[in-house]
């Protein structure tokens, strides 16, 4: 009874908050259904990781030292990624990369911010946040060497999942009833496989011309596409777009809990860091949003300014949101494919972003 007695009596306040914070993203993973092939395994492994003496932080560690320490859990879970991705409404329309690229705007917003309180290196790693894509989040602060890394990741991948809950009302903020109600018909124009097949290419040698140390996390985006686009590897397509990237993406949700212990996690710098990558988050939602506005002011076509809010990189999630609020201002308002389009160039735009970051402070 001794040994019960001593790991009863060594649980601290501290780490019975971690497992309130691990049991409310287990509820948001099956209530609310919000990404729950990464909150899930979040929130249990926050709760495996606070218990006292507990014997599975050795071995996330050693998971943690084999899929992120080397960038290789993010890297390979880009490919399923690409593979999911339908380029057709991008091709279709190419000034929507525009939006994406617009979208970027609160990483660097906030790279300014963090620099008042945290070193260059740590402000930039934490900009990333911003895009809500948590594998470019991940390789920044690794390749940074971030002294804050499990903080940014948990605040990258919460914020990503959290998108249905906060990106409506900023987006309701920074637009009126009439900007919402514009309607963009959709019109489906041919898109040739060559076009379809050359496009990942050509998009990996532009960003490693401009950005070279972004080609590993485009370029491994890029080849999952190209296995979509190529049509004769179906069965990996498929592959890597379920198994492989659920499979990934719950060793990361697990693996990330590891940096989730009460002594790092409830710091005053992490708080700071959350509230910082809230802070890039919204204002890469209104940037996208904003620019759109701009836009409208020269365009003889108006664009419906909520298609810039899906310039952020948690894809799909935020084009379904621009979506389903454009759906409840007009049932007749099918925003789908623009914002569509708008978010899988927003990804593309924040993996470059992140080779930017990287370029400049490496």
């Amino acid at each position: 009874m001794d040994f019960l007695v001593e790991n009863l009596s060594a649980i601290t306040w501290q780490q019975v908050v971690m497992w309130v914070i691990g049991g409310l993203l287990i509820w948001l993973a099956i209530k609310k259904e919000m990404e729950p092939t990464l909150l899930l395994p979040m929130g249990f492994g926050a709760i495996l990781v606070n218990l006292p003496f507990s014997g599975a932080i050795h071995t996330l560690e050693e998971l943690f030292n084999a899929g992120i320490s080397n960038e290789l859990f993010p890297l390979i879970l880009f490919i399923g990624i690409g593979a999911m991705i339908d380029f057709s409404p991008l091709l279709s329309n190419p000034k929507l990369m525009l939006f994406g690229a617009a979208a970027q705007f609160g990483i660097f917003f906030t790279l300014c911010m963090a620099s008042m309180f945290f070193d260059l290196k740590d402000a930039a790693s934490i900009a990333i946040i911003g895009a809500a894509d948590g594998p470019t989040s991940i390789v920044v602060a690794q390749a940074l060497n971030s002294k804050y890394l499990g903080a940014i990741m948990v605040a990258a991948y919460s914020y990503m999942a959290l998108v249905p809950i906060i990106q409506p009302p900023i987006i309701k903020l920074c637009t009126t009833k009439k900007e919402r109600l514009i309607r963009m018909p959709y019109v489906q124009r041919e898109v040739s496989q060559t076009t379809k097949i050359l496009f990942p290419i050509i998009i990996t040698v532009i960003a490693g011309i401009v950005a070279p140390d972004s080609v590993a996390l485009v370029g491994f985006l890029m080849f999952g596409n190209l296995i979509r686009e190529c049509g004769v590897l179906n069965s990996l397509s498929d592959t890597a777009q379920n198994v492989l990237a659920n499979l990934i993406t719950i060793f990361l949700g697990i693996t990330i809990s590891l940096r989730m212990q009460a002594a790092e996690f409830l710091a005053p710098e992490t708080l700071l860091i959350l509230g910082l990558g809230l802070v890039a988050f919204i204002f890469d939602t209104a940037g996208g949003i904003f620019f759109a506005k701009i836009y409208n002011i020269f365009a003889k076509t108006k664009v419906n300014p909520m298609i810039g809010a899906a310039g952020i990189s948690a894809f799909p999630m935020s084009g379904r949101v621009v979506h389903k609020m454009g759906l409840a201002e007009d049932p007749q308002n099918f925003l789908l494919m623009h914002s569509i389009g708008v978010n899988v160039s927003g990804q593309i735009a924040s993996v470059i972003a992140g080779g930017l970051i990287l370029n400049f402070f490496m």
